[in-house]
């Protein structure tokens, strides 16, 4: 009944990829949290992240994207919520999930803290058993309020795409002046309360060979996932259009094998097409 009701949403296409024109997008199916509603925290315009991923749906990010940045007020984020859930809930319509994504990396946004407080007392009241998801790529995790706020939710899914900080800088190419020394020290502190996500693939941007999936790679993946010790550990590849058209997507069976190497830590993992 409800994949039959599932809402659509408005998308705009920008620098090879596409955006979220809409606070509040869904519900949609999603591979790895069921009946998802999705909430953009960033510009309906344009992508606004900490890192420039070669695979990012969103496209690239701008250098110039701070000039131009316009956020919707925390006030209107909380509006649009409430009133989407209100909507739903007369339609007799309750998602699995309330996951913060969209268009960039959610955590920039000044009023993250008090959005994630105000979607939990939404949550309480319209879909008591809907999970709150957080997707992020890991490199605001210094900021007390934004640790403070992940801790809070029911899975707070932090990025680690790479092994070596050669390979993080290919991949992730940051925009902002952080290590991947830094981010798995981060993700450390989290003391296991936390979901990591990994994206997996291989090809060539600007001539240079990327791939995550040597065994060089994924040792030392592992190394950073024994330490970090998450709850779970979702492994995964692009699946939409990507900016940079010389990568490959990996294969489950691909993904499986290199999942399977987590059973030595004891660490539980999830594989998505």
């Amino acid at each position: 009944m409800f994949n039959r009701q599932i809402c659509t949403f408005a998308q705009i296409t920008s620098m090879s990829g596409f955006l979220f024109n809409d606070i509040v997008f869904g519900p949609v199916m999603s591979r790895r949290f069921g009946v998802s509603l999705g909430i953009n925290l960033m510009p309906e315009t344009m992508k606004y992240c900490t890192f420039n991923c070669i695979y990012c749906e969103c496209g690239l990010t701008a250098s110039d994207q701070e000039k131009h940045a316009r956020l919707f007020t925390t006030g209107e984020i909380i509006e649009a919520l409430l009133h989407r859930f209100e909507e739903l809930k007369n339609e007799g319509l309750k998602p699995d999930n309330i996951t913060f994504a969209g268009n960039g990396e959610p955590t920039l946004h000044p009023g993250f803290a008090e959005i994630i407080d105000r979607t939990i007392d939404l949550r309480g009241k319209f879909f008591p058993k809907a999970e709150i998801t957080v997707l992020s790529n890991s490199t605001r995790l210094h900021i007390p309020s934004v640790k403070e706020a992940l801790l809070k939710i029911d899975n707070n899914v932090l990025k680690l795409d790479a092994g070596s900080e050669q390979m993080y800088r290919l991949i992730n190419r940051p925009v902002s002046p952080i290590t991947l020394a830094e981010i798995v020290d981060r993700l450390v502190d989290f003391k296991g309360n936390l979901t990591i996500q990994t994206l997996f693939l291989r090809g060539m941007v600007n001539n240079q060979v990327v791939d995550n999936t040597t065994e060089e790679e994924v040792n030392l993946w592992l190394a950073h996932l024994k330490k970090i010790k998450p709850s779970l550990v979702m492994l995964y590849s692009f699946s939409r259009e990507t900016p940079e058209k010389e990568i490959e997507q990996v294969g489950k069976a691909e993904l499986l094998s290199i999942a399977r190497k987590l059973d030595a830590l004891n660490i539980p993992y999830e594989v998505f097409e």
